[in-house]
């Protein structure tokens, strides 16, 4: 599985001290009640919105960092859960910060020899693209990161739920496209045991059709999954695409 690839990659994105507990249950999206190993029971501030399907079984173990941030009405974030194949990142705020920095240490090839790396820039109408890469002479390159954590039989599939956000982030790319940028769907796989990367037509198949859509319209699709452990995160293997319809 993911855990035995060998990684070349140098930029890593280092955890908080992680505290281990027990999953009890995840509800209204952002909350998770966590048992820990010295017995308290917590609620957790679970940072992500997707159905996390695959990845939030009650009775796994799981790893929190805690927060004496008084503005917070949670002191704990819910960072890792231990599936049976996989370390699986939850919080998906993390996908965005790392494709960013491995731009900027030079591990993502394709994306390389950008002077400037810029990040949440506005592009088109009402709408937000993660990344943005510079360089004179050459076009820019709009980067749009989506979290996957959807694995199943070394498949893995963007989205988890319906997302009419992810549909008109693609419709945003190929208008990027046609006034001459260059344009990039980043998937970051937050685990270890995937071994290619497909859309999710069983759950979206608007989104799976519109992505095939902007690929033949010029947007680039890219795929990485990551080398997780208990001191950080960081990119590891290009996987690859397989754009052939399936429900």
């Amino acid at each position: 599985m993911g855990a035995s690839k060998k990684s070349k990659k140098r930029g890593i994105i280092a955890w908080p001290p992680l505290i281990k507990g027990t999953l009890i249950k995840r509800y209204k999206r952002f909350l998770a009640d966590i048992r820990l190993d010295d017995g308290q029971i917590v609620t957790a501030h679970c940072p992500n919105s997707g159905s996390m399907k695959a990845c939030c079984q009650p009775g796994q173990a799981v790893y929190v960092s805690y927060h004496d941030n008084p503005k917070r009405k949670l002191n704990y974030t819910w960072e890792l859960i231990h599936m049976p194949t996989s370390l699986v990142g939850v919080n998906t705020q993390i996908p965005n910060r790392l494709t960013a920095h491995a731009i900027q240490t030079g591990d993502v090839d394709e994306l390389s020899g950008y002077q400037t790396v810029r990040r949440e820039i506005r592009a088109g109408e009402n709408s937000r693209i993660d990344i943005l890469l510079e360089d004179p002479g050459r076009r820019p390159c709009y980067v749009e990161v989506k979290n996957c954590t959807l694995v199943e039989d070394g498949l893995a599939t963007f989205p988890d739920a319906v997302t009419t956000r992810g549909q008109k982030h693609l419709e945003t790319l190929q208008d990027l496209v046609a006034t001459g940028c260059r344009c990039v769907m980043f998937y970051l796989i937050q685990r270890m045991d995937a071994d290619r990367f497909a859309p999710a037509d069983h759950i979206d198949p608007d989104y799976g059709t519109k992505l095939r859509r902007a690929a033949k319209n010029g947007v680039e699709i890219l795929a990485y999954d990551v080398l997780i452990d208990f001191e950080g995160i960081r990119l590891n293997t290009k996987l690859p695409i397989d754009l052939r319809f399936s429900v």
